[in-house]
């Protein structure tokens, strides 16, 4: 699995653009959750999807 797939990580999912960004709200074991702007929250099996990292979230910076 991707080593960027954190908690507040933001992604997009490729197979569906329509959903917009998303933020990484958990990862457990294969199963990521992530609050998408237009699909709300999703669970996605990293083993089937890998979702194209976008960055870090700027909120979490100093």
């Amino acid at each position: 699995m991707d080593p960027f797939l954190e908690p507040g990580a933001l992604v997009r999912h490729p197979g569906q653009p329509d959903w917009g960004l998303g933020q990484v709200q958990s990862v457990t074991g294969h199963r990521v959750t992530v609050n998408f702007e237009e699909a709300g929250k999703q669970t996605i099996d990293a083993r089937v999807v890998t979702l194209d990292f976008v960055g870090d979230d700027p909120r979490g910076q100093a």
